[in-house]
């Protein structure tokens, strides 16, 4: 394990810690038919709060889920009970989905003890480890503060200027058909294909067969073998910045130099009727 992942068992030991602070980060596809919060309610790991994706986002944007301003991420987290000086351990329901763009939001708004519980609820269910149901219990408001870190976060210009200069790589977290643009996007009005120039490194890939995590040299080896050099700058995207962010974490845990997410990701760039795409290998 590292600073930015847990195990179960180390989650089930520090259950009770004063200084610990549990979100249950899930957020599904709007074609899933999945209900995060109602899952959430029928169960969830014991103390856990709910981290609402389309809530603590900028709702004015037409974009989904974009980071919203550091002060308003600082009032959703005094209401979770989350407060400075808290270590804040993000899961989800489906193993290693979504946690980790709620593991990347608490780090771009400076708030660094933060980690993703490796498998999920899926392994935490499966190993035994103890439950509750019902809605989160009443947390006690706490003090957060925001410092946002403008270097973790990229926008269109930055990454149109990357591809223009060379100045940063792209990796993109979607599956192979989407990459490729052979399977249509999930969003209406958004073109399918790449950004010219962006690698494929499927978020899958950094991916155990259940669920966790690789180890750092397997993921290091993963975007090796994609074309990502990790001694040089990278910006993660996928579909709409959430499995980016498993990127971004894969980058941490491999040591990469520098890194940063797209938060628009392709839902920005596809929807751009003048940004340049690319299909295909």
């Amino acid at each position: 394990m590292s600073d930015d992942i847990v195990s179960t068992n180390w989650l089930e030991k520090h259950l009770a810690s004063p200084d610990i602070a549990i979100v249950d980060a899930s957020w599904h596809l709007p074609a899933s038919g999945r209900n995060a919060r109602a899952e959430f309610t029928e169960g969830h790991i014991p103390g856990a709060q709910f981290f609402d994706f389309d809530e603590i986002s900028d709702t004015e944007s037409t974009l989904p889920h974009m980071l919203p301003s550091p002060e308003k991420f600082s009032s959703r987290m005094r209401r979770l009970g989350i407060g400075d000086g808290k270590r804040v351990i993000c899961y989800d329901q489906a193993g290693l989905f979504s946690a980790a763009r709620a593991w990347w939001m608490f780090k771009v708004f400076g708030h660094a003890d933060v980690a993703v519980l490796d498998g999920g609820l899926p392994t935490w269910k499966a190993e035994g480890h103890p439950l509750e149901d019902g809605p989160a219990r009443k947390p006690q408001e706490r003090h957060f503060t925001a410092r946002y870190q403008a270097m973790m976060v990229r926008d269109m210009a930055h990454v149109a200027d990357a591809l223009r200069s060379g100045s940063a790589q792209l990796a993109d977290a979607r599956s192979p058909g989407r990459y490729r643009g052979e399977e249509a996007e999930p969003r209406a009005g958004v073109r399918a294909g790449h950004m010219p120039g962006a690698r494929n490194v499927h978020y899958a890939t950094l991916l155990r067969a259940d669920g966790t995590m690789k180890p750092a040299d397997e993921i290091a080896e993963v975007f090796a073998t994609a074309g990502v050099d990790l001694s040089k700058p990278v910006i993660t995207t996928c579909g709409s910045g959430i499995t980016a962010a498993i990127l971004s974490l894969g980058l941490t845990l491999a040591g990469a130099c520098s890194h940063a997410l797209y938060d628009g990701s392709w839902t920005e760039w596809g929807g751009n009727p003048d940004s340049k795409i690319a299909t295909g290998a």
